[in-house]
């Protein structure tokens, strides 16, 4: 070190910039230039890229005549040699990383990605080469990384859109990522060519020498080149992938939320089946032409994981193409189908107990938008999310109820005995329960009976006798048909019947059914306890045998050991 100090020059740190091309890393290389402690080098693996895969460039001869081709020598000598300054900034476009480089190039210095949407680069990259998904790198930045990730370095990640918008806040926070303090002579520098730029400029820098500054972008972006939608459609999964690691998402319409935690953390990480195929969380999506988002027209059923076992799977299959039936759905996967999607996907998450399955059968993909069943020419879309999700209720201490003076569905208007997905009739009713702090809210019908809460079908226990409301407003649910055999089968007389909202309110005991929940108890309906507000013998009983059937009884995972 003695020696270097000696000569002038110190051990430099490096700070490598991996980005795509037209993303303003030439703008965030002047930044960083202005710096008083750091020197930059424009893109000093090009040569020995241009080497390495003989791509051709208007200038090819010109930068292997000027740089360093050698990739050992570039990293070793040029990047992680010594230098004046404190840090060297390099500017790197991701592609430029070709097999054989020494690993330090990754093991040593500091590391960023910039990337930006591929709508925002492809429309002004082909004015000197031909696009395509290995020339804008984006599977390269994704491998960069992953690999400093599996180093754990994971680099902080910007997108161009965050300079343009907010660029004091975005350096500010990348200097700080980085962990160097921010100087505030990096939101300027003067316009024209620089000393440091590459031997390129001239064919790619027009623009950002008329720059002083970071631009805003404008407000309307220019048309997209649709003989290039082919490479749009190969590079969004890879730049949504960064995009998803962001400090900070540029978009059209912010939330201002911070990322809310999960109620079950592993499931950050999980599989599901959309369509016909197994995809990740985040890329678990539908087509906007679906007509589930088109018009909540789809059907659906939940299911439950016990013990290696689907409880109740052929009754809920059942009510799902009964469903599917009654809203003429056509091209309908078949019931052996939706089982193989179904055992798959628990099979990939390793989901064999304390789980639970949204299982949905979508009138499918139109070929325009609109509401007519005629435009769905696709067959149906099956989606199997399966997720770890113990009981969401509490079972032990027990629930509160509040009526909502949202009514239940007639059959005239719409048949709850088709399990759809529209559910703003009943979502009307939880918000009504969510502001009164209640677990969830008691829906009447037409008549001023009770029909079944929100989410789930209601019983109430008076002087040894069960009773609970007719299926005329209700959906006739599977658990509720398990829990009357259960009262059956436990000897308690059970009556179906008409139900006043002042019987719950004078109730012995009140419970609710439903697979998310299970047998949920009730102990206080509209600020008044049911019974003596605690969970009650009749329901007790009737938990422990719903718990011993859901152990002995369901459809077995296959294929496990």
């Amino acid at each position: 070190m003695a020696e270097l100090k000696n000569q002038g020059e110190v051990a430099v740190e490096p700070i490598h910039l991996w980005a795509t091309p037209r993303s303003l890393s030439t703008s965030l290389m002047y930044s960083f230039a202005q710096r008083d402690d750091i020197e930059v080098l424009d893109e000093p693996l090009y040569a020995t890229f241009l080497r390495v895969t003989g791509f051709d460039r208007p200038y090819r001869e010109e930068v292997l005549s000027q740089m360093e081709p050698d990739g050992n020598k570039v990293v070793n000598e040029i990047i992680l040699g010594p230098g004046s300054k404190k840090y060297r900034f390099c500017k790197h476009i991701a592609k430029q990383r070709v097999p054989g480089l020494p690993s330090d190039i990754m093991k040593k210095g500091k590391h960023v990605i910039l990337t930006r949407s591929p709508l925002d680069i492809l429309p002004s990259f082909g004015k000197v080469v031909p696009p395509s998904l290995v020339e804008l790198g984006f599977a390269d930045l994704v491998s960069i990384y992953s690999e400093l990730s599996q180093l754990g370095k994971p680099p902080p990640v910007i997108d161009a859109a965050e300079l343009q918008e907010d660029p004091e806040r975005t350096l500010r926070g990348l200097c700080e990522d980085l962990d160097i303090p921010f100087q505030s002579t990096m939101l300027k520098w003067e316009a024209g060519p620089k000393p440091v730029d590459g031997v390129w400029a001239s064919w790619w820098y027009e623009s950002v020498h008329k720059s002083t500054c970071f631009q805003p972008a404008k407000k309307y972006p220019t048309p997209f080149p649709f003989p290039l939608y082919d490479v749009l459609e190969q590079s969004l999964p890879f730049y949504n992938f960064l995009r998803r690691h962001m400090r900070q998402t540029s978009c059209l319409m912010k939330s201002g939320l911070p990322e809310p935690e999960l109620p079950v953390p592993e499931n950050e990480k999980l599989l599901a089946w959309v369509g016909d195929e197994i995809v990740p969380r985040e890329s678990a999506k539908v087509s906007v032409f679906d007509s589930v988002v088109q018009g909540g027209d789809s059907v659906w059923e939940g299911l439950r994981v016990y013990q290696g076992k689907i409880f109740k799977l052929e009754e809920h299959l059942d009510r799902l193409f009964d469903s599917a039936k009654a809203l003429a759905f056509n091209n309908v996967p078949t019931r052996e189908e939706v089982k193989e999607a179904i055992f798959r996907t628990l099979i990939r998450n390793g989901m064999f107990d304390n789980s639970h399955i949204r299982l949905s059968l979508t009138r499918g993909k139109k070929v325009t938008s609109g509401m007519s069943p005629a435009f769905n020419l696709y067959g149906c879309t099956l989606i199997v999310l399966a997720e770890w999700k113990p009981p969401v209720y509490d079972n032990t201490k027990g629930i509160t109820l509040v009526t909502a003076t949202t009514r239940r569905n007639s059959p005239n208007n719409l048949d709850s005995k088709i399990h759809h997905n529209n559910l703003l009739n009943n979502i009307l009713a939880k918000i009504e329960g969510n502001n009164a702090s209640a677990d969830d809210a008691i829906m009447l019908d037409k008549d001023g009976y009770v029909s079944e809460t929100n989410a789930t079908n209601i019983f109430l226990v008076k002087k040894g006798r069960v009773l609970t409301p007719h299926a005329d407003y209700c959906l006739p649910g599977v658990t509720r048909a398990t829990v009357m055999d259960l009262v059956v089968q436990e000897k308690f007389p059970l009556q179906e019947r008409n139900i006043s909202l002042s019987e719950f309110h004078t109730a012995d005991e009140v419970w609710t059914t439903g697979t998310m929940g299970e047998l949920s108890p009730v102990v206080k309906i509209d600020g008044r306890l049911v019974g003596d507000g605690k969970v009650g013998p009749v329901t007790r009983r009737l938990q422990n045998a719903y718990k011993q059937l859901t152990a002995e009884s369901g459809v077995p995972i296959p294929n496990l050991s």
